[in-house]
Parts: C-alpha cells; sequence; structure tokens
C-alpha cells in the first residue's frame, strides 16, 4: 500500500466504481487449462521489488509440490492496479487470486465479483485472529481473507536527523505542531547545507483522513455505511496539510505531485530526499532496503501531545480474494490457502504483507525476523494500549473516496481551493457517491 498522495491514479480511481458495475453476466470466465489435465490461475497483487521476489519465491514453491496448477504471475504498481482490475472484472476477465485492499472489498464483493471463501472447504481459518476474519466479511460473506495487520506511523530516515542535527521527537508526546516544527528544522538545515531535501511528506490518503478524524472522536465512515466524520474537521486536515508547506515543512506541491506516482523505491522518503513520511509498518523492510540505512517508526502526532488521541488503529494490511468468475475455484482457494497457512511461504515473506493473523505462522516466523521486523511487531504491541477500537469497514461506494481526498489535497496545495471549500467539495462528493451506489 502506498502512502504518499498519488495524483497518478486520480482519475483511474475514481471510475472504478463505475467500470465494476458495469459486470456481465452472460460471458464465461477467462481463466484457462492446459492440455493433460493442468490449471492455470492467474494471480496478481501490487507491491514494491521485494514484495515481487518474495511472492514469485512462493509462486515457485507452490509449483513444485502442485505440479497440476500453474500460476500466471501478475504484478503491478497501486498506481496503476485498481484501473486495471477495474477493467478486467468489467470484461469478464479478472485473474483467478487478487490481492486485494480493504477499501474496495466491499465495492467488489457487493458487485458479485468475488467468491465467498468461508464456502471453500480446503482453506483452513481455523488459526486466524477471529477479528481478522470480521475485517473480510461483507454483508455475512468472506471476501477477504486478510494478509496480516498493520498500523500507519511515521517513518523516519534517522541519518538525515543525525545529518542535519534535529533531535528525534518523543512520540508519545509530540503534537501536530511538534511535527510540523521538526520538519522545519530539518528542512532549514538542509537549504542551509546547500542541499534540497524536505522535512516531510505529506499524509493525503484515506487513512490519513481516518486518523485525524479519529482524533476528533469521528471516523471517516460510519457504522451505518454512511460518512462518518463532520465538515469542519475535513476543513482542520485540509488546513494542516496547507501549514505544512506554508512553514516549508514538506515539498512544494509541483515537486509533491511528481513523487505521488512514482513507485515505493522511487519515492522522495525512499530516495533519501525527505525526513519523515507517512507508511504503514509492514514496509518498513521495503523502506530501509531502499534506504540502505535506519528506518525508526514513530507514533502519529496528536493535537493534544497524548498517545491516547493519536487516532491510530490496527488494519488489515491487505486481503487475499478469489473472483467469483474464476474457472478453477478449487485450485485457486488452493492459492489462497497455501498463502495463508504453508509455514515455507510464511517463512519466504515474513511481514512484507504485514503481521500474520495466523497464530501458528507468528510462531514459525519469529527466528527469521529482521531487527526491523521485530521492531516493528514491537511498535504494534507498544501502541495496542492507547487504540480506540477498529474503524468500520469502507462502504460500497466508497472506493473513489482516496482519489477525492487527493483531488482536493491537491487543489488546496496549488491554491484553487480553500480548505473549508475542500472540505466541502469532499464531502459531497462522497456522499454523492456512496448513495448513487446504495441505489443500484
Amino acid at each position: 500500500m502506498k502512502t504518499p498522495l498519488r495524483t497518478g491514479m486520480v482519475a483511474k480511481a475514481l471510475a472504478t466504481a463505475a467500470t465494476v458495475a458495469l459486470l456481465a453476466t452472460g460471458c464465461s470466465p477467462a481463466s484457462s487449462s492446459d492440455s493433460g489435465g493442468n490449471v492455470t490461475v492467474r494471480f496478481t497483487w501490487w507491491g514494491n521489488d521485494l514484495r515481487n521476489k518474495e511472492t514469485q519465491q512462493v509462486i515457485d514453491a507452490f509449483q513444485a509440490s502442485h505440479p497440476n496448477i500453474k500460476i500466471q504471475a501478475e504484478p503491478g504498481v497501486w498506481s496503476s492496479y485498481w484501473d486495471k482490475l477495474a477493467t478486467t472484472t468489467a470484461a469478464n476477465d479478472s485473474p483467478d487470486v487478487i490481492q486485494m485492499d480493504q477499501a474496495y472489498i466491499a465495492e467488489y464483493g457487493g458487485r458479485g465479483a468475488l467468491l465467498d471463501l468461508s464456502k471453500q472447504g480446503n482453506i483452513d481459518t481455523s488459526k486466524i485472529d477471529q477479528d481478522a476474519l470480521k475485517s473480510g466479511q461483507v454483508d455475512g460473506k468472506q471476501y477477504g481473507l486478510s494478509t496480516g495487520q498493520n498500523a500507519k506511523a511515521v517513518m523516519i530516515n534517522t541519518r538525515m536527523f543525525q545529518d542535519y542535527g534535529v533531535p528525534i521527537p518523543d512520540d508519545k508526546t509530540w503534537t501536530w505542531d511538534d511535527y510540523t516544527k521538526t520538519a522545519a528544522q530539518i528542512a532549514a538545515a538542509a537549504t542551509k547545507a546547500g542541499q534540497t531535501n524536505y522535512g516531510s511528506s505529506y499524509s493525503l490518503t484515506d487513512s490519513d483522513l481516518n486518523t485525524w478524524a479519529m482524533q476528533h472522536g469521528e471516523s471517516l465512515y460510519s457504522a451505518d455505511g454512511g460518512l462518518g466524520f463532520k465538515e469542519g474537521t475535513a476543513t482542520s486536515f485540509f488546513e494542516n496539510v496547507l501549514n505544512l508547506r506554508n512553514k516549508g515543512a514538506a515539498a512544494p506541491a509541483n515537486i509533491a505531485t511528481e513523487d505521488i506516482s512514482a513507485p515505493v523505491e522511487q519515492t522522495l522518503f525512499a530516495t533519501g530526499k525527505t525526513a519523515m513520511s507517512w507508511w504503514w509498518t509492514n514496509q518498513v523492510n521495503a523502506l530501509q532496503s531502499a534506504l540502505k540505512s535506519e528506518v525508526k517508526i514513530l507514533r502519529a502526532p496528536s493535537s493534544t501531545g497524548s498517545a491516547k488521541d493519536n487516532g491510530m488503529s490496527y488494519k488489515p494490511s491487505m486481503f487475499w480474494s478469489v473472483s467469483s468468475r474464476s474457472k478453477h475455484p478449487k485450485e485457486a482457494s488452493e492459492v489462497v490457502n497455501y498463502l495463508l497457512n504453508n509455514l515455507d511461504a510464511a517463512k519466504t515473506i515474513l511481514t512484507e504483507r504485514g503481521f500474520p493473523t495466523n497464530s501458528e505462522v507468528q510462531t514459525a516466523i519469529d527466528p527469521q525476523l529482521t531487527p526491523a521486523d521485530k521492531a516493528a511487531a514491537a511498535f504494534l504491541k507498544d501502541i495496542k494500549p492507547d487504540l480506540k477500537g477498529v474503524p468500520p469497514v469502507p462502504p460500497t461506494g466508497s472506493s473513489g473516496v482516496q482519489a477525492l481526498i487527493q483531488r482536493y489535497s491537491s487543489d488546496v496545495l496549488f491554491d484553487r481551493r480553500s480548505p473549508s471549500d475542500a472540505a466541502k467539495g469532499l464531502m459531497q462528493e462522497a456522499k454523492d457517491m456512496i448513495d448513487s451506489a446504495r441505489k443500484k
């Protein structure tokens, strides 16, 4: 999952809900069979270089132990993944095994595009945490099985802090003012040294707005499937974005818009150009690998300076789903079962897709965890006492909301809209999306 703003996907993500609604019902699925009774299962995911390499290793091992099942790997990147999936789904050409995100699971499941995995007898979920199972359920159907859990947090490049002589803040007590001042200090020190580096990235995804909303006693969505935050909360979110720019704490708008469509390894943070950025805890290894230096995980800042008010929560990293149009649901489910339960596969993937919620897998991978993994695991454990609860699952029709947040954030950064106008427009368009989906 990408965390910096990605305007390259805005128009595409906005079209996703409408495209999925075009699902035809009369066409046959496109999964292929080879001669001799062999089966080809298409498997798609988004990711980075590290995830792609590890996933291919797992695919190779699966095929070695299941000679009748060939896996056709279809890796992608977040910025184009959902557009491609929506197009193939609408054309009844969806891959069999799909890496799914919580923001889209109700959209695809509610449109009949995903298989109810609870009815697949060859998938063992007995060792999966019950809350993790529930996170992939929509209207009582198991449309996805969680690959693991993580949390959105602030990643810092410790080398930049050291090089510029800026102390690392106490994340149990820091406020948004502290965050902005720290980022501005980094940027000022870089300028003084004759370098074009930045203090912070912008945090402009749906998960970031949800964290902000939860800091205000609200949430991105409500339990009944509507919006769960107030217009004033959205206004203050955009005001904070603008403040980062105005204080010189983050990159100017034109630089940010170039950064948002970059793969993880090519982002400003991963290339050592930004000291602080917002990422998921499962991404720490990929970031550290790209930077070749230590990445430290910090809690989100709050307005009060109390960790109990920072709005953080656990989130399913992603899900394994199966297309309802798969010609080979049994074999596709076997792939999912392998990904969930095979200990050798777990020892390859480790925590790249989040920290496993399978108790047996947790025990098996513990000796192999890198220092970065162990730090992330400890971080997830440390924040648990301060978590307020699990946010509601995004409702059908909400898959384009992240694109709206990004578009309106871009308008604010380029001074095309005021924060209050952006908040008003965001809420109205988001509400219209969700209401429209309910009527279909």
